[in-house]
């Protein structure tokens, strides 16, 4: 748990496992950059006998004076995903960490997703008598308007978008339930607590920002994936819908943090995650984990 002035931040780990090979998912990549920086990036951010980057599918619970306040929501249970092996038809014990985390389903108050991929949406729902039902059962569900328009247009036009069915059994759900709240872009949670666009990822995807005194944080989702690209931040994901926007993105908010107080929480950065950004001149950026 860190304290941001009132605030409480906690992580719910779902899986943290070296899961793609480095070239596959940075397409862009140059192996000497990487050799360059092993000295820091292995064996926590790459597995030096794979190649794999390693990535930590997560949630944030944020508790404030009034709600707690859940980020993202990883990949889920019992979801069929044949695309990602991995991911197929999960069995771990989310609900029972986010309960040692101090707060159980039914005292979520907002679930936000930074964006509708797989790995943030999952544990919206679970199954219940062969149905999707809200995993969530008291809190309201907050999705970008541009991002939520987007994944339903393809969803409607039954699109060959990856892994298809997720939409259909993570977010139709809590929209039949009557729990989905569509929101701008300047959407404010709570005192301190506001999203803003970030697109490139995905249209929609959304970071938000955490105020509490003079303490700051941001939570990125997937702006940024992985540490390696602190040192060469044009390089976007295999993932990423516009790569050349979402380098724009990415830079801009290297740009706006380093060197700075504020707390970067990214999604997928290995434990202990939550750190501080700095400028490595000539080279890109560092970072600080908290605690080191």
């Amino acid at each position: 748990m860190h304290k941001l002035g009132n605030l409480e931040i906690r992580r719910v780990v779902e899986s943290e496992v070296p899961i793609f090979e480095v070239q596959s998912f940075f397409p862009d990549c140059d192996m000497a950059v990487v050799e360059k920086h092993r000295d820091w990036l292995m064996p926590r951010f790459i597995d030096p006998e794979t190649m794999m980057v390693t990535l930590c599918i997560q949630s944030y619970v944020i508790k404030t004076a009034h709600h707690n306040i859940l980020v993202d929501t990883c990949v889920g249970n019992h979801k069929e995903r044949p695309a990602r092996p991995s991911w197929h038809m999960q069995d771990l014990p989310y609900l029972k960490t986010l309960e040692d985390a101090g707060v159980r389903a039914e005292e979520i108050d907002f679930v936000l997703c930074t964006h509708l991929h797989i790995d943030h949406v999952g544990w919206n729902t679970k199954l219940v008598d062969g149905r999707w039902v809200p995993t969530f059962p008291n809190a309201k569900y907050i999705f970008s308007r541009k991002e939520y328009e987007t994944w339903k247009s393809r969803y409607d036009n039954k699109e060959n978008v990856p892994v298809p069915q997720v939409f259909g059994d993570s977010v139709l759900p809590i929209v039949e339930a009557g729990q989905a709240v569509i929101v701008e872009d300047d959407h404010q949670i709570d005192d301190g607590m506001w999203i803003e666009p970030s697109p490139g990822h995905t249209p929609g995807h959304v970071m938000l920002n955490l105020k509490s005194g003079d303490e700051t944080a941001l939570m990125t989702g997937d702006v940024i994936h992985h540490p390696l690209q602190l040192v060469r931040p044009e390089w976007s994901c295999r993932a990423c819908e516009d790569p050349v926007q979402s380098a724009k993105t990415r830079i801009a908010m290297l740009e706006r943090v380093a060197d700075s107080s504020t707390l970067l929480c990214p999604a997928h950065f290995s434990s202990p995650t939550m750190g501080h950004v700095v400028s490595a001149p000539g080279d890109g950026y560092r970072y600080k984990m908290l605690g080191e």
